[in-house]
């Protein structure tokens, strides 16, 4: 990952092997003293033929087990549950697999600032945890270790879903809706398949208009209002000679944007956000003016924090087999800062031309507004 070095796989067998060793020595230690006879070779300490193999051999598979998978290995005994919880092991893991995740939210984000520190010789300290961080992140094993909901949610939740819900509505917006030569929303409206098209209700804001209702899962309605930047022929120009146009949605007041008052109205009304990130080659130089454009969207001022974001990370087609040049969401939310936001966001890596990945990214949206899927 771009600004955090990887862990070579030399330094995390060395302190394997260093555990080993420290390890047998204290298994031969204890059986001197209460005075076994025989030596203790390596198959009596660790117990079996694993255990024996060459701690090499051993990280080499390792490295080819699930996180699930290892936590198994880890209840065997106590050489092994020290082995799989070794901070170094699971650093190795984060920096090789976190650029291959699709998604990402707030309640899951990896500690970066942890993995760009050395290991600390206390390996019980908390904000080295790599461990309980890629159980956390990871989409693979998410689901199954984030903690209980709190009684007091799950009970409004109930109380929730006994009233009738309205069509929540969210704003979308960003270059990934521009600079594409796969248009996202077009590719959205005609795939009956993914969203059906539920119609487009007769309704303005602020004079902007009344976007697009789909369907999700065959019962749940909402709508996507898009937000462009400029008109189509100004922006199809910006995306053939790969420039930038001069937003209309915004005005700059450096550093920072604050939005024209039609958006403002929009603000005022939506549920939710829709940001259509570029994970393209190429296109990271102008990740802190999108960083502070999402800021003037998600003022407080003009709605509350609770109000959820997804941000798609977009790219045009498929990337071919062991190509891999799209932003990865870690870097995407690491660069726009959504760590530092109050709303709940999430990252979610989506295809335009197929659509991959946005109905995952839909589902997590709904839900974020209060829906039972």
């Amino acid at each position: 990952m771009a600004g955090i070095e990887r862990t070579p796989e030399s330094a995390v067998i060395r302190r394997l092997k260093r555990f080993r060793d420290k390890y047998l020595m204290s298994l031969w230690n204890d059986t001197r003293n209460v005075q076994h006879p025989g030596n203790v070779d390596e198959n009596t300490a660790t117990g079996c033929s694993l255990n024996s193999l060459p701690v090499d051999v051993q990280f080499r598979i390792m490295a080819l087990l699930t996180p699930q998978d290892l936590c198994r290995l880890g209840s065997t005994n106590y050489y092994w549950r020290s082995v799989v919880r070794d901070p170094l092991l699971w650093k190795y893991f984060l920096l090789r697999d976190m650029p291959l995740w699709s998604s990402v939210d707030h309640t899951s984000m990896p500690h970066l600032e942890a993995l760009e520190a050395p290991i600390c010789k206390d390996e019980e300290d908390p904000s080295q945890d790599f461990m309980a961080d890629y159980l956390r992140g990871s989409p693979a094993c998410r689901r199954q270790w984030q903690p209980p909901r709190p009684a007091y949610k799950a009970v409004a939740s109930f109380l929730q879903s006994l009233v009738v819900p309205t069509e929540p509505r969210f704003a979308m917006f960003g270059p990934g809706l521009e600079q594409l030569d796969v248009s996202l929303l077009e590719k959205l409206m005609f795939s009956p398949d993914v969203l059906p098209v539920a119609g487009i209700p007769q309704r303005q804001i602020g004079g902007i208009g009344s976007g697009i209702s789909f369907t999700f899962n065959d019962q749940h309605r909402f709508n996507i209002l898009t937000l462009y930047s400029t008109n189509r022929t100004e922006r199809e120009r910006a995306r053939i000679e790969h420039q930038s146009v001069q937003s209309k949605l915004f005005v700059q007041d450096d550093p920072n944007y604050n939005i024209t008052p039609q958006v403002q109205e929009v603000c005022r009304a939506v549920d939710g956000f829709i940001y259509a990130a570029n994970a393209e080659a190429g296109r990271d130089g102008e990740r802190h003016k999108e960083e502070a454009q999402i800021r003037a969207m998600l003022d407080e001022a003009l709605g509350s924090s609770s109000r959820p974001i997804l941000i798609l990370s977009c790219m045009a087609r498929e990337e071919p087999d062991g190509a891999r040049t799209r932003t990865p969401c870690v870097n995407m939310a690491r660069w726009l800062n959504l760590e530092h936001l109050a709303n709940p966001w999430m990252v979610q890596d989506t295809v335009a031309e197929s659509l991959s990945g946005l109905l995952d990214g839909i589902a997590w949206l709904l839900k974020g507004c209060g829906l039972r899927l």
